[in-house]
């Protein structure tokens, strides 16, 4: 196990942990992460060893696959004081649930008061920002000589407040049918510009395996991240701009993260490339490695996880009338080598 510079933990292959440990805290340590060597079944502790020992104040996201994995109050409450959260995983390994800690954000009430007062109109405008920073961050995701690249800019130009003409739906369309293409060895106009990539075919299924099933897992790992900086500003994570799902407990989070969907689609594929398709815990590690990436956010860049809160409290300041734009985090690419580095 190891800790990435975004203070998120994650297993990953060692002789140490290569029989997947449970972790829990031992009595009467400081909040240390131990697991039976070696063993499947219920050991007495002094037969334990210590797999890892980490402040909690280090961690901000930590994820749990293993079902055999069982928690001290102590630990739980370690990380809720540390403003860590909590990902769970189910039988399918893929997150179904998350621990969040009650904001103690001294303007709280008045936060939560102008939340719940944001304008319509206003919503309609953030949520256009946020479906056309979307599609621009996939147009960057395909080959600079695939014509959907282009058709996905223009898309991204027609978007109107609220998205009234489901542009979003249908960007959708065009992305992830070209999202696997790979550049042409002969580049553009050899043989004309329908003919400049190579299609490899993928549907895009959210209850499906392989490749979807690590998109669905970047995308919940990044959505409890932008749900631990809403809390950490004061926000309800349930009051969305667009969506409203009465028994989703994070419609804001999930419209926070639409723009940085297409950062976790781009990993993934560097993924499946390197012939990774299925959850195994070097594609774990890969993806929860996201919050640590440098990410680009005006002319600034920084940790992915870092720059939520940026984007959180550029929100904030939309709720209270100080400003009417949101900043929104996109990949580092090529071009970008004088803010992001080489």
């Amino acid at each position: 196990m190891s800790i990435s510079s975004s203070h998120t933990i994650t297993y990953r292959s060692s002789s140490a942990i290569r029989d997947r440990l449970p972790l829990c805290e031992a009595p009467g340590t400081d909040r240390r992460l131990v697991g039976p060597s070696r063993q499947t079944g219920p050991v007495p502790f002094s037969q334990w060893e210590t797999v890892a020992s980490i402040p909690c104040e280090d961690i901000g996201v930590l994820v749990v696959d293993q079902p055999q994995t069982t928690y001290s109050h102590a630990a739980l409450t370690g990380l809720i004081d540390s403003d860590a959260v909590l990902v769970v995983c189910g039988r399918n390994h893929l997150p179904v649930g998350v621990l969040l800690p009650l904001a103690d954000h001294s303007q709280i009430v008045w936060r939560i008061a102008e939340q719940a007062a944001v304008s319509k109109p206003l919503r309609k405008q953030l949520w256009r920002q946020l479906v056309r920073a979307k599609i621009r961050a996939q147009a960057l995701n395909l080959s600079a000589n695939c014509p959907a690249r282009k058709k996905l800019l223009e898309l991204s130009q027609k978007v109107r407040s609220g998205d009234p003409t489901n542009v979003e739906a249908h960007a959708a369309q065009v992305y992830w049918k070209h999202w696997l293409e790979l550049p042409s060895p002969f580049g553009r106009g050899a043989g004309g510009e329908g003919s400049a990539v190579q299609e490899t075919p993928f549907h895009r299924d959210q209850d499906g395996d392989g490749v979807n099933a690590l998109l669905n897992y970047g995308y919940a790992i990044v959505r409890a991240a932008v749900a631990r900086a809403l809390v950490g500003a004061g926000l309800l994570p349930a009051l969305g701009l667009f969506h409203s799902n009465r028994s989703n407990a994070f419609c804001l989070a999930d419209d926070l993260m639409e723009p940085l969907r297409p950062i976790v689609d781009r990993r993934v594929r560097d993924l499946y490339r390197q012939g990774h398709c299925e959850l195994k815990p070097e594609t774990k590690a890969g993806l929860l490695g996201l919050l640590a990436d440098r990410v680009r956010l005006g002319h600034e860049r920084g940790p992915l996880m870092v720059n939520l809160h940026r984007m959180v409290a550029s929100l904030v300041r939309c709720y209270q009338g100080e400003s009417n734009r949101l900043e929104i985090p996109r990949s580092c690419t090529s071009a970008d080598t004088d803010v992001c580095g080489s």
